[in-house]
């Protein structure tokens, strides 16, 4: 049965996603929202036939799988019934090279024996259309050629070629090459060529990783997190994705199954957050590049009575068109597996704030290349009316509900800091006019939020104007600077969200049924930001207690998906999910020691 005890490897272009036998599973080249070449993570029982990159070791008994240290490679032992060890080292070439960045869509697999006589199989059984296609197969002295209607992929290697067309065992003696990727042909041996781009990519990993503004404890988890997070990003337009899958269910058999192959505008500020943190200035300043032509070239958020989408594609594109794949049965048969993603159509008003928060830093921060100006600040002013007009006016909410539209508490709250945030924007830029008018529009919001989103009989604010129900958003309103911890007000909120959000430790976004009944799964972030809540209140040893506790729920390679079941603590929901590395990143920072305490 297949879990997501799943590793990475990816180069900011791509990602591959394998698992704990290092098949690999799902990946989509040439980018992320592609069609991907290896979908047999949500083929369901077709998984194994077609659809998957795996080495096979004959009379495999078991596995052991691990990161290099500070690296985006992942290095994999099969063993079998005898003393035959086979070891396989997977990436995805990432380095330097002639001032820029070398990031091919390739994947680069060395295979040696270890000890005994291994024998092997290779089986690479790419398709295309979502799994309808089979390639076509061309074959040279050393590579194989998969042709595609719209990509072709070449394989060169120094295995017997016939062996893995043929897909025919055979006794691995020597170390093994196999180089996938685009369709041309390579300038030096494929040893030679596999060794040295493993070696400037490790190399680059680990530099990179130096340069992390690092919290005193956890350090590995936070390392973990912070190159998942990396490889979200598609660096050639800044954007970083939700996920690299689509359709993996938030829960056994529930069909909210989801594609977040794509850039959703509510990340931004939590990401900007993380990524300020941990001093990675340079992805930052790439996704407020994004972020800022998303608000420059988006017609409606620009027009008098338009909308901000919530979600676009990572080259800018705002038609997500949602189909049901009829040719994919799902992860684990669970199905519909959905290519598109139909929220790009909701309105939903708290995007209005997120760019603007996520956009502030870009004012304020002396280390960014391209600082905000007077024409970011003009473009931002615009989504900030749009907030003022929008504050008290139904939405589909942060959590995307597609049947039913509601003044929700959390969206009103992002447009209180659209206007708080362009108030100080504002006076950094000495426009003391502004900055008035915006912090009059932020006061009048917020009194009106006070108003009619706190509910008397429960002593809490709710998630929606005049309601009774709340949800995990509402966490945020301290970090967001709308309460402070010690206010009463959240002190209340907080404790009503334990009592009816709180399921085994962990957090659900809500318990209000939705368009898909009652929802059966924590989701992992709103568990990040309770323990960020209970750090801020003064709970640090609780909050402390549930960190660790959320850094044990993470699969054998410290990952996280969306969705954590608080019966048996398996993963669900799309994998790896950005959120959930970017709240443990902002919790670790919050709650660790200090370098000088520790000494």
């Amino acid at each position: 049965m297949t879990t997501l005890n799943l590793s990475v490897i990816g180069n900011c272009t791509f990602g591959a996603l394998m698992d704990e036998r290092a098949r690999i599973l799902w990946s989509c080249m040439p980018r992320f929202d592609s069609d991907p070449v290896f979908s047999s993570l949500v083929a369901g029982s077709e998984g194994d036939s077609k659809g998957l990159y795996e080495v096979e070791l004959l009379n495999f008994v078991r596995a052991e799988q691990h990161y290099r240290n500070n690296s985006a490679v992942v290095i994999t032992r099969l063993y079998d019934h005898a003393d035959g060890v086979v070891e396989i080292t997977d990436f995805a070439p990432r380095f330097k090279q002639f001032d820029r960045v070398y990031r091919p869509a390739s994947i680069i697999r060395h295979i040696r024996p270890v000890s005994g006589s291994p024998r092997i199989l290779l089986r690479l059984k790419p398709t295309y259309d979502y799994g309808r296609g089979t390639p076509e197969i061309t074959r040279g002295s050393n590579h194989i050629r998969y042709v595609m209607p719209h990509l072709t992929l070449r394989l060169t290697t120094d295995a017997p070629i016939t062996y893995i067309v043929e897909e025919t065992a055979f006794t691995l003696e020597r170390p093994t090459t196999l180089i996938l990727g685009p369709d041309e042909s390579l300038t030096a041996p494929v040893d030679e060529t596999s060794r040295e781009f493993f070696k400037k990519t490790d190399e680059y990993w680990r530099e990179w990783c130096r340069y992390l503004a690092l919290p005193f404890e956890w350090q590995d988890a936070v390392i973990r997190a912070s190159i998942t997070l990396k490889l979200c990003s598609f660096e050639e337009t800044g954007a970083i994705i939700a996920a690299m899958t689509t359709s993996i269910p938030e829960a056994p058999h529930s069909g909210r199954n989801w594609d977040y192959r794509y850039c959703w505008l509510r990340d931004a500020y939590f990401v900007v957050h993380a990524l300020n943190r941990l001093g990675a200035t340079k992805t930052m300043e790439d996704y407020l590049s994004y972020i800022s032509n998303i608000v420059a070239s988006n017609v409606g958020a620009n027009a008098a009575d338009g909308h901000l989408q919530p979600v676009f594609g990572i080259s800018q594109e705002a038609r997500l068109e949602e189909t049901i794949c009829e040719s994919l049965a799902g992860y684990r048969d669970m199905g519909p597996v959905r290519i598109g993603n139909r929220a790009y159509t909701q309105i939903q008003n708290d995007g209005y704030g997120s760019v603007i928060l996520a956009s502030t830093q870009s004012f304020f921060d002396r280390r960014l290349e391209h600082p905000g100006d007077m024409s970011l600040y003009e473009k931002l002013e615009k989504l900030g009316e749009q907030a003022t007009r929008l504050w008290d006016q139904p939405d589909a909410g942060l959590w995307e509900l597609r049947t039913r539209q509601q003044v929700h508490t959390y969206s009103s709250v992002m447009c209180w800091a659209a206007c708080d945030r362009l108030s100080k924007i504002a006076g950094r830029l000495n426009l003391i006019g502004r900055q008035k008018h915006w912090s009059a529009a932020a006061k009048r919001i917020r009194e009106g939020i006070l108003e009619h989103a706190w509910n008397d009989d429960l002593g809490c604010l709710v998630s929606t104007f005049g309601g009774r129900d709340l949800d995990a958003s509402l966490l945020c309103l301290q970090e967001i600077g709308f309460l402070p911890a010690d206010d009463p007000r959240f002190i209340g909120t907080l404790d009503q969200i334990e009592k009816l959000l709180k399921h085994d430790r962990f957090i659900h976004r809500y318990a209000a049924p939705d368009d898909f009944g009652t929802p059966e799964v924590a989701f992992n972030v709103c568990t990040f930001w309770y323990i960020d809540a209970l750090a801020a209140v003064g709970r640090t040893a609780e909050a402390r207690e549930l960190f660790e506790t959320m850094l044990a729920a993470r699969n054998p390679m410290g990952l996280l998906s969306e969705d954590l079941s608080p019966d048996n603590c398996e993963l669900w929901g799309n994998f790896p999910q950005t959120y959930s590395m970017v709240g443990l990143i902002n919790s670790a920072m919050r709650l660790s020691k200090s370098w000088e305490e520790a000494y």
